[in-house]
């Protein structure tokens, strides 16, 4: 019988938040599989299924309100603001609650990545408590405030919440963290697929010689997006399910990848990253981690006001090959040049450890 238990809450913000945190979760299960493991979420079910590979709970929770987007490359200054100051005011009763339910099932640690709620069920719990991100919400919502000077107090408000906190452990590409007293660094966490990069073709069936260019661009879509133009290419354009790719008669060209196909291949995302030279993206720290892991190039957009975006702009010609392009390029136009340009790119000399996975499984079995 399970002898302690970790509980994960988790922002529903994007994916790359609940990605890593699984892959932590994966690592800790390999090495204490008698743990119990409680995952708190409203991050989408069918990314925890798919890349979960140890026994856990999960508990469908909105543990914040992240920011509201206005489709995948644009944010809602105002309304993030708004509904980050409704879900602070409720906090405290939630807080409660949560503590009820840490001390029933006798968790000896809460991981948060980064909801503010995390650190303040644990304080009320009496549970040591462990930040595990790149950024924290009050650093975010800190360039919001800037223009609606009527929220200026709420930044400084989740500071305090997060404050209780035993540590962050701090990814790459950092912003934030003034309201934790200690901090530590850990590498990337980043899964390297196994496969090389013909193997990983062979079995999604890709051509093997032909430059192959991965789209990726959220799951809220873009409008105007357009791909006809890509039709006579001189690359396969790619996408994966849950991509914001539309499929329709003008993407009949796409080489579509189905996540049961990924998986009945053997694959998992990281394998799709790996197979292909680019990747078109907006700059996640998901996507950006991937690339890094599996030496593939970024062609990255812009992606609307969210203060992380220059801290990633500003980071990755360290670790990867990598350039811009203009939002209504990506729409509308065919991408030849960009292609070629970010493929004859030499590959920076920085190689980054992305085994932070494991160093914070490692580090979480301290406390059990």
């Amino acid at each position: 019988m399970p002898v302690s238990a970790v509980a994960f809450y988790i922002s529903g913000h994007g994916l790359g938040h609940a990605s890593r945190q699984i892959a932590i979760i994966n690592a800790l299960g390999r090495i204490r599989p008698d743990v119990r493991v409680e995952i708190r979420t409203a991050a989408p079910a069918w990314l925890v299924e798919h890349t979960l590979q140890v026994p856990a709970q999960l508990t469908v929770l909105e543990c914040d309100t992240g920011a509201m987007q206005r489709g995948s490359l644009a944010q809602d200054g105002l309304a993030t603001l708004r509904a980050a100051a409704a879900f602070h005011q409720s906090l405290s009763k939630l807080a409660d609650q949560e503590a009820r339910e840490l001390t029933a099932s006798r968790a000896r640690l809460v991981v948060g990545d980064v909801p503010p709620l995390a650190f303040a069920a644990a304080a009320r719990a009496g549970v040591p408590s462990v930040a595990i991100a790149n950024f924290t919400w009050d650093w975010i919502y800190e360039d919001y405030a800037a223009d609606f000077p009527e929220y200026a107090d709420l930044p400084a408000a989740l500071r305090e919440t997060y404050s209780p906190a035993s540590a962050a452990w701090r990814l790459p590409m950092a912003g934030g963290f003034d309201g934790f007293a200690l901090v530590v660094d850990l590498p990337w966490i980043a899964q390297r697929s196994r496969h090389d990069r013909v193997e990983a073709r062979k079995r999604l069936g890709l051509p093997i010689e032909r430059t192959a260019v991965l789209l990726y661009l959220g799951h809220y879509g873009v409008t105007g997006l357009q791909l006809a133009q890509h039709r006579d290419a001189p690359y396969t354009l790619v996408a994966a399910e849950n991509s914001g790719v539309p499929q329709d008669d003008s993407s009949a060209h796409v080489h579509f990848v189905r996540e049961a196909h990924l998986h009945a291949c053997g694959l998992d995302y990281q394998d799709l990253v790996r197979a292909v030279d680019v990747v078109v993206t907006k700059p996640g720290y998901g996507i950006i981690a991937a690339a890094v892991a599996n030496n593939t190039a970024l062609l990255y957009t812009d992606r609307g006001r969210f203060r992380e975006y220059g801290v990633l702009v500003d980071h990755m010609p360290r670790v990867l090959r990598c350039a811009h392009m203009e939002n209504d390029v990506v729409t509308s136009r065919r991408w030849d040049d960009e292609v070629a340009h970010v493929l004859g790119l030499q590959r920076p000399q920085e190689r980054p450890l992305v085994n932070g996975a494991e160093v914070a499984a490692g580090m979480i079995a301290t406390f059990l």
